[in-house]
């Protein structure tokens, strides 16, 4: 059972001028695209790192980046910019969940099933980072 790095996660307000930027100034490779709950996605290939650039949801209500975020509704305080960078987790989430939790880990989203065969969660981390880990089971 371990970690491994798995995105970036944009939220933006224009995703093809967003992507288009990151092809133009940094290189970036498309490697799909997709509706995700409603928004378009675009994922990226940055300098080996995938990066995952999404439009406006119904329902968000994006606002500017703040220091710290408390919320115990993460799904209704989405940022404009970086919103969380990933983790899959090789394992048992939940039980994971109850090992971060004994050390003190703060959960904004509890794990739960977020597609078939996909447990994910959210955590704080310090200066207002959020940090999703997902299990996936493909």
């Amino acid at each position: 059972m371990s970690l491994t790095f798995e995105h970036i996660h944009l939220i933006s307000a224009d995703p093809l001028s967003t992507t288009q930027w990151y092809v133009e100034k940094l290189g970036a490779k498309i490697i799909g695209q997709s509706e995700v709950r409603g928004a378009p996605q675009i994922n990226l290939n940055v300098g080996g790192a995938t990066l995952l650039i999404r439009g406006h949801r119904s329902g968000e209500v994006p606002k500017s980046p703040s220091p710290m975020k408390h919320y115990a509704d993460y799904s209704s305080h989405n940022e404009w910019g970086v919103d969380h960078f990933g983790f899959v987790y090789s394992g048992d989430l939940r039980l994971y969940a109850e090992e971060l939790k004994e050390k003190g880990v703060r959960f904004l989203v509890e794990p739960y099933d977020f597609m078939p065969r996909s447990v994910i969660s959210y955590i704080a981390a310090p200066d207002g980072v959020s940090i999703e880990i997902v299990q996936s089971q493909y």
